[in-house]
């Protein structure tokens, strides 16, 4: 079961440094256009949230075939993009997903690991 999503999630803004993370934004966006388009990823969807008092306001889901979304995680632009990605934004990261038909599949193996 082969992660076909990225989760790249966000709080805010460093003080500071909001100018900068505007500017990072509309990279990044481009950056995954141009993935997009050359066939490496499917697409992506960008999420903000309304204020709710938590800490994450705002996401990219990022899907595509298995072996896209590994050569997406293995370049040098994402490497680059998430590095400074963390020197703009508090509480930045990202974290492998499965979507569509991937996820009956995590939950058939998780009931059948749960039924002990």
């Amino acid at each position: 079961m082969h992660r076909n999503a990225v989760f790249f999630a966000w709080n805010r803004s460093v003080p500071g440094r909001e100018e900068a993370s505007g500017a990072h934004f509309d990279e990044f966006v481009a950056y995954l256009s141009a993935q997009a388009q050359n066939g490496t990823i499917q697409g992506f969807d960008v999420v903000f949230l309304d204020p709710h008092g938590g800490d994450m306001n705002g996401f990219f889901l990022i899907k595509g075939e298995p072996e896209g979304i590994q050569a997406l995680l293995s370049s040098p632009e994402w490497t680059e993009h998430m590095t400074r990605a963390s020197l703009h934004l508090m509480g930045s990261g990202s974290v492998g997903a499965v979507t569509g038909d991937q996820v009956a599949r995590r939950m058939d193996l998780w009931k059948r690991l749960s039924s002990g």
